[in-house]
């Protein structure tokens, strides 16, 4: 519980939080500026569906493009910089929110230290400088908890109201934040100080319930694309289980990089203090999505960032069991790690490794879809590709370019984005130029290159070529 001291001067860590927290957000903007790698797939992606606002996408709810959208129109620039720069904001903003409710349950040193660490955490830093779903949903998470505690606190109905509200715009920014459903629930049932009550709970649920409403309707209307996807990646759904136990230990491992390594050995501590009525609802509320992560690469496979909404109560939750010098060490180590990735996108392509860009994934993108696009209007054809990241860059490369690109028809379900908004015409007759890692044969043997594409960076020694054919020549190979 909060000390009588933080009590009298419940705001007393807010100003020393701002100051680093701003001071954190504006480096970290200073240096996107000087972000010398090419956005990912996943970002580009998320800047196409901005172009077409949407109530859901193919993969994911459609925050993330209402949000670049708007910023881009705000500032009239697509320039990566501006795709990319809500992320160090909104992870100031998350480091904010999760300071007050450090604040609240443990005091103003556990507010200051739970914004302080949050926002040097390496997936954080890694999340300001990527756009991801993640990254959009970390504020409105965050403050749900806020403002669930504050309900819980208070009883007042305007805390579970705004509670409900962002709840509901962090689900539309990435499903997982309904780990909020099962911690919330948890936490009420061990922990007295976040039981809100069934009238403030109903109101959340409800107002939340609203928020989502027009991208369930969504799915709904479009036989539950995005719920389809999800199941996707859950792969033991469509495929069946195995006990896959070096997955597992890879996944549970790779916490130690995500969330910093002596950040979760406090986190695991936490987890078994379970006689401090001040952590146990914080432990429900962080338990859910890393349990079931690791249930699921055991099952299956799972990247390392599907954890994320276990680490906004965790955070909490790992300042409380910390000791001053242990936060000291960990802010520490986790400060280096945060100064070094941003580092090494302002110097990409070095440093090199085996001759290759240590940064070779986000590298070489906007060159190769340069060279296709040079190609496809030298020709005055539509350009034709099946893969996903070579679709992604050429949208966004080629936004201005006048150049119709084409991805495969599907067959049955869509399988990306691009096969749902853009598949090849099924009356198109004429010329493509079809980007592929290994020949078409139209008939005659496999057909030469028509160009040299000069690939770097991702798409270095993997093959990919231009090939002038007939629409039938590629649906023939399809």
């Amino acid at each position: 519980m909060p000390s009588a001291a933080a009590k009298r001067d419940p705001q007393s860590w807010f100003a020393p939080a701002l100051l680093i927290v701003a001071a954190v957000t504006l480096l970290r903007l200073i240096a996107l500026a000087f972000n010398r790698t090419d956005l990912f797939v996943d970002e580009t992606q998320y800047w196409l569906w901005g172009q077409h606002l949407d109530f859901g996408y193919y993969s994911k709810p459609p925050l993330i493009g209402w949000l670049i959208r708007a910023v881009t129109e705000l500032v009239g620039s697509n320039a990566p910089f501006w795709v990319r720069m809500p992320g160090p904001v909104l992870h100031g903003m998350t480091a904010l929110a999760l300071g007050a409710l450090g604040a609240r349950i443990g005091g103003r040193s556990a507010g200051l230290w739970s914004a302080v660490i949050y926002v040097t955490l390496p997936f954080v830093a890694l999340g300001s400088v990527l756009m991801s779903t993640d990254t959009v949903m970390a504020p409105f998470y965050a403050l749900a908890l806020l403002f669930s505690y504050r309900a819980a606190q208070g009883g007042r109905l305007a805390d579970a109201l705004v509670a409900g509200i962002c709840a509901g715009l962090a689900f539309m920014a990435k499903y997982a934040a309904i780990y909020l459903i099962p911690g919330l629930a948890l936490a009420a049932l061990v922990a007295p100080s976040w039981r809100m009550g069934w009238r403030n709970a109903l109101v959340m649920v409800v107002t939340a319930g609203l928020v989502i409403a027009p991208n369930v309707v969504w799915n709904l209307n479009h036989d539950l694309t995005t719920v389809s996807h999800t199941m996707d990646n859950v792969g033991w759904v469509r495929s069946g289980a195995m006990l896959d136990l070096p997955s597992m230990g890879e996944f549970f491992g790779s916490q130690f990089a995500v969330f910093g390594p002596l950040t979760f050995g406090a986190l695991l501590l936490g987890y078994v203090s379970w006689g401090d009525p001040g952590k146990r609802g914080l432990v429900m509320l962080s338990i859910p999505p890393l349990l079931a992560v690791t249930i699921e690469a055991l099952l299956d496979r799972a990247y390392a960032n599907w954890a994320i909404a276990a680490y906004f109560a965790g955070t909490v939750l790992a300042v409380l069991v910390m000791g001053r010098i242990w936060r000291i060490a960990a802010l520490a180590v986790n400060g280096v790690i945060a100064l070094m990735i941003p580092l090494l996108t302002v110097l990409a392509p070095w440093p090199a490794k085996d001759g290759q860009p240590l940064l070779k994934r986000w590298l070489g993108r906007v060159d190769l879809s340069a060279h296709i696009l040079a190609l496809a209007k030298a020709d005055g054809v539509p350009i034709y590709t099946a893969n996903r990241d070579i679709l992604a860059d050429l949208f966004y490369t080629g936004r201005d370019a006048g150049v119709t690109v084409y991805a495969p028809a599907p067959k049955g379900r869509a399988h990306s984005y691009y096969e749902q908004m853009w598949p090849l015409p099924v009356g198109y007759t004429g010329k493509l130029l079809v980007i592929a890692n290994q020949a078409p044969d139209c008939g005659r043997g496999p057909v030469a290159p028509a160009g040299d594409l000069a690939a770097s960076g991702t798409w270095a020694g993997k093959g990919f070529a231009p090939y002038l054919v007939e629409a039938r020549c590629v649906r023939s190979q399809d």
